[in-house]
């Protein structure tokens, strides 16, 4: 079945950078679109980033020029490396594969906790 696996969240001081992975299973990683999203407290989910099967990526308004969104085809990995962290960077961060030609709807992770402290 279609798992997306996130990790590598956690503490860090304002200013400072984490790295986060998704490890995919369970389509044909090759032809997928993936993305990272995040969502604060009482807040709704946003769009972080999006990367397509061919490498073309697109950047939520909040974060562009600190984070960088890459993938791995031969290890079907996701990355997000996230560089200049501000407190409001703080969310829980989700993996997401949308539907596309090797998946017929959404899949998300079960999330990751970045914590930025100021």
């Amino acid at each position: 079945q279609v798992q997306l696996v996130e990790s590598g969240g956690g503490l860090v001081q304002a200013g400072g950078s984490l790295r986060l992975s998704c490890a995919a299973s369970g389509f044909v990683f090759r032809v997928a679109s993936m993305g990272w999203y995040r969502q604060a407290p009482g807040k709704q989910r946003e769009l972080v980033a999006t990367i397509s099967s061919g490498g073309s990526t697109n950047y939520g308004d909040s974060i562009k020029g600190r984070f960088t969104i890459s993938r791995d085809n031969a290890k079907k990995m996701v990355y997000l490396q996230m560089n200049s962290l501000k407190p409001e960077d703080t969310a829980v961060y989700y993996c997401n594969a949308p539907p596309n030609l090797a998946l017929s709807r959404n899949y998300w992770g079960q999330g990751t906790q970045v914590t930025v402290s100021s």
